[in-house]
C-alpha cells in the first residue's frame, strides 16, 4: 500500500520542481526563442550551396527581468565559422544585433 501512495504522488513533487525551473529561466527560454526564429528566417533567406554543415549553438545570459542577451555560435565541427550577439528585450519582443 505504501508503495501505490509512493508510485501516485511521487509524479507531483517532480512536476512542482520543473515548474520552478521554468520560472527560474523563462526570460531566457523566451529570449533563446525569439533569437531562433529570427535566426531561421535569415537562413533560410540566404540560401547557399554550402558543402560544409554548418550548425548553430545558443547561449543566453540573463540580465534582468526583461533583458537577456544571446550568442550565437555557428561551427563546423572543431571549425567556428560564425559568432554573433543579440540583445533581447522579452518584453517588448524586440531583438537588437550587437555589432563587434
Amino acid at each position: 500500500m505504501k508503495k501505490l501512495i509512493c508510485l501516485i504522488l511521487f509524479p507531483f513533487l517532480i512536476f512542482s520542481f520543473e515548474s520552478k525551473a521554468n520560472e527560474k529561466f523563462s526570460v531566457e527560454i523566451e529570449a533563446l526563442t525569439l533569437v531562433m526564429e529570427q535566426y531561421k528566417e535569415e537562413n533560410d533567406s540566404n540560401i547557399e550551396l554550402d558543402t560544409n554543415n554548418k550548425k548553430p549553438s545558443y547561449l543566453a545570459l540573463k540580465q534582468d527581468e526583461c533583458n537577456a542577451i544571446v550568442k550565437v555560435k555557428e561551427q563546423t565541427g572543431l571549425e567556428i565559422v560564425n559568432t554573433e550577439s543579440f540583445d533581447v528585450n522579452v518584453c517588448k519582443k524586440e531583438i537588437y544585433k550587437v555589432i563587434n
